[in-house]
């Protein structure tokens, strides 16, 4: 079953993000676990509090769990928060490292590899690109690791120094009732170290903006909110850290004749009344090609006919949905002089079959 997240944290479904971060705030104090040593049930809460807040407190995964749930998350490549040491980093960046330097999460120098950022791209692509398949070639500009000083920020041949601020600590201590705060200091922003001789190339920043161009291809089927990752596109790395990953968010554009119903394709047949009356049969577009229809005789506006195996291909699994065509008996407006003495014609002779159609009706209706 889908975990409710916004259960977890005891909000609304339409609750602010500054409401979210603070309910999460409040369980995690709670349930922490050096505030719970060796409390299993309290571990577990500490955890799903922090899956929730990840969720909704991310504004992109936050849009896909509200419309697809956790199933959803999981297609978008999402698969929950990691170990220990991930929760706790996300724990640090909403409260600053809390209980000290002996604590769990206190006593962090972040002198070692720092791995790249991710990034975003909002891709928009064509109907038929989705329901069919594409590839695309994307320029992105990132920062990539500096090829001078590898990531370190250090001109070559110098070395950082401690920061005096934080004494090489990388963080600072600060008395908040009855807990010590422990938080990154913002000074060196909680590396311990300082460049005083900073690389002529990134200036100090270990990255260089860099434009590049990035092949993806998009499978049969994916439609709007579908996330695709491209591993290690994302930013370079600082001090030997591997690079992140780029997020391709897509986007489909709305098409003029056909509608989509997750793996089946919409559309309306528009006819003529001599057609639906008579019956016909019609060469209809799909999204694969003509297809042969049969109308038959007496059909009505608004009946719908299946084509199967003419839908959007499954985008996990094989075969493809089917498409629903919707008739639609047109009317004509203008009519010369040859159809009206032909149609005044039927209709003298539709009214001495259904001479009564009319008044029964009425009888029906109002109960007379």
């Amino acid at each position: 079953m889908d975990t409710d997240y916004y259960r977890v944290l005891g909000v609304a479904n339409s609750a602010s993000a500054d409401e979210i971060k603070k309910a999460y705030r409040q369980l995690a104090m709670k349930y922490h676990p050096d505030r719970n040593p060796g409390d299993k049930e309290a571990e577990e809460k500490f955890k799903s509090a922090a899956e929730a807040y990840e969720v909704l407190g991310d504004l992109e995964k936050r849009k896909i769990y509200d419309r697809y749930g956790v199933a959803g998350l999981r297609d978008s490549g999402y698969s929950g928060p990691g170990n220990f040491d991930d929760i706790f980093s996300s724990f640090s960046d909403v409260f600053g490292d809390l209980f000290g330097l002996g604590g769990r999460t206190g006593g962090r120098r972040r002198q070692g590899p720092s791995p790249g950022a991710d990034l975003r791209y909002d891709l928009t692509i064509s109907f038929m690109e989705a329901v069919h398949g594409v590839e695309k070639e994307l320029e992105i500009t990132r920062r990539d690791t500096c090829w001078t000083c590898e990531g370190s920020g250090l001109r070559p041949g110098h070395k950082p120094r401690p920061c005096a601020t934080c004494q090489g600590r990388g963080q600072v201590l600060h008395a908040q009732g009855p807990f010590r705060i422990q938080t990154a200091c913002p000074h060196c922003h909680g590396q311990g170290e300082v460049i005083t001789d900073p690389c002529n190339d990134c200036n100090g920043q270990g990255l260089v903006a860099k434009k590049k161009k990035v092949s993806l291809k998009i499978p049969a089927g994916v439609d709007t909110g579908a996330r695709m990752r491209l591993r290690g596109e994302g930013e370079g790395g600082r001090k030997g850290g591997g690079p992140g990953d780029l997020y391709v968010i897509i986007y489909v554009e709305a098409h003029e004749f056909f509608q989509r119903d997750g793996d089946d394709i919409l559309c309306a047949i528009p006819i003529s009344f001599t057609q639906a009356a008579l019956g016909c049969t019609l060469e209809v577009p799909t999204i694969h090609g003509a297809h042969e229809l049969t109308i038959p005789a007496g059909t009505q506006t608004g009946q719908t006919f299946t084509i199967k195996g003419e839908g959007v291909p499954h985008l996990r699994g094989h075969g493809r949905g089917n498409m629903l065509c919707e008739v639609q008996v047109r009317i004509p407006v203008k009519l010369d002089k040859k159809q009206k003495e032909l149609l005044k014609e039927f209709a003298a002779l539709d009214e001495k079959g259904n001479e009564n159609v009319g008044a029964g009706f009425l009888k029906k209706f109002f109960h007379f």
